[in-house]
């Protein structure tokens, strides 16, 4: 008799989207509340958002480390681990008398999130089989697109109702909520690679995966430092140079996030059948969005459909990219490339909000889409050359398929 496959974990893959909403709200938090906490701190709003730098930096410093160092310790043990400790950070950074303080307390969220990360990136393709990732990434991935809808709005307007540091306690909150949620119903997953008989375990570097899956982590340090190099300070840009006033700021995000959901969908879609031109087309909308706010930042209806088609397309990046890594790796690095694209993506958040820092600082904020577009752009090209290398008989300039 055939047996059965096993059932579909939906709710598991949703508890874990439920843990990476919590985590992502963390980061991105201060974003939308830059103004405020730089005033309470009594610091610059560039010297605020470096606060996003400092987590990111901590976490490209440390998320490969901690990954080995954990590699023998139970997939679901960790995320329980991280999720309190990031919760606890968070705390920190709520009652932080100093901004200096505050610095100390995103560093151990930083560590927390880096190492919860680099479980969670692979957690789901050690859940189903490789014909189901791009399904399973997509409901896993709602956690960090409902992070943009529901996470950071909802806390930036919570930060301006009742202060900043309230809508830090109630995110510490929800991460010990998730924690519990996680114990009782995430499967557990085995993430050792069974040997066959006689077989010799094969180094990492010598895994043909390898130089595939580090060339796609280059890609996405391109992508996300144009993405943060204005992301990062979209409220000061909205009540800037858009002329919206503060109250705005949380609505806009909130439809920023909600387009993403959008994005989330269509990348559940079509990830599988067209792995490498979606990319390319959602990195291509982005740039174009980003043009748009910086072409006429003032014409109001026009920024908020770029914010919303921004919205789309970069809601559906991270899942693309997720899904190209997993199929990229074989199952013998699968959490050493989910760690890599975590330090990929962190080196891109905090090397896009330094450099905005830098050029809001020289040049103002009406610089900032420029800038993020045109690395963008570089980043785009880069993609589509290294995966037409990756298959020279598939090169097409009308179909991009592998």
């Amino acid at each position: 008799m055939q047996s059965r496959p096993a059932p579909f974990p939906t709710l598991g893959l949703l508890v874990l989207a439920g843990a990476i909403f919590c985590s992502v709200t963390g980061e991105f938090l201060p974003t939308g509340l830059l103004p405020e906490m730089a005033h309470d701190l009594g610091v610059s709003v560039p010297q605020t958002g470096l606060l996003v730098s400092v987590f990111a930096v901590t976490v490209v410093a440390a998320t490969t480390p901690l990954a080995a160092l954990t590699r023998s310790v139970s997939r679901k043990r960790l995320v329980v681990l991280v999720l309190l400790v990031n919760a606890g950070a968070t705390v920190f950074s709520a009652v932080a008398p100093t901004y200096e303080v505050l610095v100390g307390a995103r560093i151990l969220a930083g560590l927390a999130h880096g190492l919860f990360w680099a479980v969670v990136g692979a957690y789901a393709a050690h859940l189903v089989p490789k014909e189901q990732l791009a399904r399973a990434i997509a409901i896993s991935g709602a956690g960090a697109t409902a992070a943009f809808v529901l996470g950071v709005p909802v806390s930036t307007a919570l930060g301006h109702l009742l202060g900043w540091r309230l809508s830090f306690v109630g995110l510490a909150v929800a991460m010990v909520v998730l924690a519990g949620l996680v114990v009782r119903a995430l499967p557990p997953v085995d993430h050792g690679v069974s040997l066959a008989t006689g077989e010799i375990p094969l180094p990492a570097r010598r895994d043909p995966s390898l130089t595939p899956v580090l060339l796609l982590c280059v890609t996405i340090v391109f992508v996300l430092v144009g993405q943060n190099v204005f992301y990062t300070y979209i409220a000061p840009f909205i009540t800037g140079a858009m002329g919206f006033g503060p109250d705005a700021v949380g609505l806009l995000l909130f439809v920023y996030g909600g387009a993403g959901v959008l994005g989330l969908v269509l990348a559940g879609l079509v990830a599988t059948r067209h792995p490498v031109s979606s990319i390319a087309v959602a990195a291509g909308a982005v740039i174009a969005s980003m043009v748009a706010l910086a072409a006429a930042p003032q014409l109001q209806w026009l920024s908020v459909a770029a914010m919303a088609a921004w919205g789309v397309a970069f809601g559906s990046l991270p899942p693309l990219l997720q899904t190209r890594q997993m199929h990229l790796a074989s199952e013998r690095i699968r959490d050493l490339a989910a760690a890599g694209m975590t330090t990929a993506f962190n080196v891109g958040i905090g090397g896009g909000s330094l450099v905005g820092a830098l050029i809001l600082d020289r040049w103002g904020i009406e610089t900032l889409p420029w800038v993020g577009a045109g690395i963008l752009t570089v980043g785009t090209v880069l993609f589509l050359v290294l995966s037409l290398r990756e298959n020279p008989r598939k090169a097409s300039a009308a179909s991009v398929i592998v």
